[in-house]
């Protein structure tokens, strides 16, 4: 009876509770909702719902740290950059091979993610991108600062085009700056146009009583340094939210593109391509710091996904994997000479050494190496496709293949061994053993060769 007489009290008070106040209307009859009915519950199971990719442009937005430039300047960028998709798509397309590397050191020296967009207005991420000033390379490093910071320059290649270690020198050269000037801002200005400048227009501002900020002394600077930090401000406004600037800017993953492999201490560049199963061009873009057609850092840069098959590949290969050599001239050699005795002629053999430079009687004007075939069996077509198309449009006889269908070609004037085997796809070694010439590399109008052909 008790324990009856409990519960009718229980249920009298919890109808008090949820009962509505006074004057308050009932609460409203739930309405069927057709389509809550497909809704899943709590205890329904659900499919898993793919993610999208994580986006790099996204992860670059998190990292900003720089505060907004107050500065027209930055409107005129702003529309600069916005009134040329081209040139945004372009550098979006090169950038996407090197930005993820980037953002990963920047974001390990816990600096601002501004700085990963720095070769956007340096050399629109173009690696081999050079200056009236003589700066290179995607970070565009002047000779004086290269030297400092350790990117050496030699025959056979130019650290300063090198991605890796152009971009520690130069992450490492902003941190140097950041240190001494205390602002972003001005270790920015001070990249730009040398620490020295930046100093003498503080010490111009301080003697004065004037700000000795970025935007303070920012009149003492030179036009393109008074110009820099904001280009780099308005890209990273447009990076922060393309839609407002009418910009379509193609995603890029969150992802790594490149690692680094061991090579030979010496590799042609063709060979080394066609062991990643990579373009020549292809290839170049990743290891743009070698200048002649044989990579010599002991070190190449690859897609990730093609590293372990050049390993594999590079294990089985059983052939030579160096068709270049260097041949030491003598200041004031005739490059004509040079390029006949090795089977070339002169513009291809100015293609494969870019830092040959000749009087303008054709003479060398100093004693140094200079690249040339092998001439036991280099292939003819070992020069890399950039230098190859230069080469082979530079010829003084471009005679079409079909001009000696047959197996015999006539010499031309102006003709070469290694350009006539460019021609045919084949080697010079070939050549010499189908018209028994032997060492032999000199030849003349004329004179009747077979050839590899129908």
């Amino acid at each position: 009876m008790h324990f009856a007489r409990y519960l009718s009290i229980g249920a009298v008070l919890l109808a008090a509770l949820c009962a509505p106040a006074f004057g308050e209307a009932p609460p409203a009859a739930p309405k069927s909702d057709p389509a809550a009915a497909n809704l899943p519950s709590a205890f329904d199971e659900v499919d898993d719902v793919p993610l999208p990719d994580p986006d790099l442009w996204e992860r670059i937005r998190e990292g900003f740290a720089l505060e907004p430039l107050d500065s027209p300047l930055v409107a005129e960028q702003e529309e600069w950059y916005t009134s040329r998709p081209d040139y945004i798509k372009r550098f979006v397309d090169r950038g996407s091979l090197y930005l993820h590397y980037i953002v990963e050191q920047v974001e390990k020296r816990g600096m601002p993610t501004e700085i990963a967009l720095l070769p956007v207005i340096e050399s629109a991420f173009a690696p081999r991108a050079t200056s009236r000033s003589r700066a290179s390379g995607l970070w565009q490093f002047v000779p004086s600062t290269a030297k400092n910071f350790g990117l050496k320059r030699t025959w056979w290649s130019d650290n300063r085009n090198d991605i890796v270690a152009a971009t520690d020198a130069a992450l490492s050269y902003l941190e140097r700056l950041h240190e001494q000037f205390g602002s972003w801002e001005l270790a920015l200005a001070a990249y730009n146009c040398g620490a020295g400048c930046v100093s003498r227009a503080i010490a111009y501002n301080q003697r004065r009583g004037l700000p000795v900020d970025y935007l303070g002394i920012s009149p003492r600077l030179p036009p393109e340094t008074r110009n820099y930090v904001p280009k780099l401000m308005a890209v990273k406004n447009i990076v922060l939210s393309p839609a407002t600037y009418g910009v379509d800017l193609e995603s890029l993953p969150d992802q790594p593109y490149f690692t680094t492999v061991q090579a030979p201490a010496k590799i042609d560049v063709k060979v080394a391509a066609q062991l990643a199963g990579m373009s020549e061009e292809e290839f170049t873009a990743l290891n743009p710091a070698h200048r002649t057609p044989v990579a010599t850092s002991g070190e190449l840069v690859l897609p990730l996904a093609k590293a372990e098959a050049f390993k594999e590949n590079l294990e089985a290969y059983d052939k030579p994997l160096v068709t270049w050599t260097t041949y030491y001239a003598r200041r004031g050699e005739y490059a004509d000479v040079i390029a006949r005795r090795h089977g070339l002629t002169r513009r291809e053999l100015l293609a494969v050494n870019q830092g040959l430079r000749l009087d303008k009687h054709g003479r060398l004007r100093w004693s140094g190496p200079v690249v040339v075939p092998i001439r036991r069996d280099g292939p003819a077509h070992a020069v890399p496709a950039s230098l190859r198309t230069v080469s082979a449009a530079a010829g003084p006889s471009r005679v079409p293949v079909a001009a000696s269908r047959g197996g015999w070609y006539v010499v031309r004037s102006g003709d070469t061994l290694y350009g006539i085997a460019l021609r045919f796809d084949t080697e010079v070694g070939t050549l010499r053993e189908l018209n028994d010439l032997g060492e032999r590399t000199l030849i003349h109008p004329g004179l009747r060769l077979r050839v590899p052909g129908e």
